[in-house]
């Protein structure tokens, strides 16, 4: 019966000792549309430069390059794209607008 108990007992520690991962999911509604950043990274050598995956109403847009300097996004083809207004290289710049 003790043995028993001290089993259950542990199993509850480690079960609760265990930690979740968190979310680091940041959204926001533009004009009907939830943004949201599901990774970022800011560049090192050229600070105004983010890696981002963003979705736009929970449709995944894989990883690109946001320039805020030049308001304007790299695919991972290579093509260029400007930023157009409250899309997501907008949200990204603003949120992260010191």
């Amino acid at each position: 019966m003790i043995k028993r108990f001290i089993v259950l007992l542990l199993v509850l520690i480690l079960s609760l000792s265990v930690a979740s991962p968190a979310l680091a999911k940041v959204c926001r509604n533009y004009e009907g549309q939830e943004i949201c950043i599901l990774s970022i990274k800011r560049s090192a050598k050229k600070y105004w430069e983010y890696r981002a995956a963003v979705s736009v109403d929970e449709v995944k847009i894989p990883v690109e390059v946001y320039n805020c300097r030049g308001r304007f996004k790299v695919k991972k083809d290579g093509s260029i794209t400007q930023f157009t207004q409250n899309s997501p290289g907008e949200m990204i710049c603003s949120f992260f607008k010191k």
